[in-house]
């Protein structure tokens, strides 16, 4: 059975203070609907532990190109990012949900990206350049909120990075199906308004990837 991914990058642990986490909810309601036997999982960033690319991990790595022994503190680090980088490939659909921090994703999703975006894993380099290797047919959702409006086709569309960036790591490792739910303008327009566009987003996206993962 296909397995569904959700990726929380949101800060917040009560749905009702976050737009985001309630358009997941939204998108989780719909696909168990239209796949009542779906595998979901779900990993939080801010709760569980995500490693950063620090002096421990960069240590390890050139330990292990030498075939040297790692330190406890070493094995346990790169074990951790194992998991995470297992738990990813054996998933089929995505869905990430979080606010845009500054025009770009938070911190601690592109910690989880440094876990997955790893050679010979989820990419790698030929002579030609490099190819990704999850080109089977995977899907992946963003469920964004931010307080401004990135659509508009000005400064702000230019220079929104998060967007550019998830979609083209993704890309990078062969991930191509990719849909983007905006809960845009929470500074500005109406709650109700916005949410109400969104979830029907939500919902549409979340019937889409539930009947790949049934027919699949």
């Amino acid at each position: 059975m296909e397995q569904l991914l959700v990726i929380n990058a949101h800060p917040s642990v009560d749905p009702s203070m976050s737009y985001s986490l309630q358009v997941r909810d939204r998108f989780l309601e719909t696909y168990r609907q239209e796949n009542p036997n779906a595998a979901i999982t779900e990993i939080n960033l801010y709760a569980e532990e995500i490693p950063q690319i620090d002096a421990t991990v960069l240590s390890a790595w050139s330990k292990l190109e030498g075939s040297q022994p790692l330190t406890d503190e070493e094995r346990r680090v790169t074990a951790r990012m194992r998991e995470i980088l297992e738990q990813f490939k054996q998933a089929k659909r995505y869905v990430i949900v979080m606010p845009l921090h500054n025009f770009n994703i938070p911190s601690r999703l592109k910690d989880y990206m440094d876990n997955i975006l790893i050679a010979r894993e989820t990419f790698k380099y030929t002579s030609n350049g490099s190819v990704g290797l999850l080109k089977d047919g995977r899907s992946l959702v963003v469920i964004q909120a931010s307080s401004g409006i990135y659509t508009n086709n000005d400064w702000y569309t230019q220079n929104e990075f998060s967007h550019h960036y998830l979609k083209s790591m993704f890309n990078f490792i062969g991930v191509e199906d990719y849909e983007i739910i905006r809960v845009q303008g929470t500074g500005r327009i109406d709650k109700d308004e916005i949410l109400a566009k969104a979830n029907q987003e939500a919902e549409q996206a979340a019937k889409r990837l539930a009947g790949m993962a049934v027919m699949a």
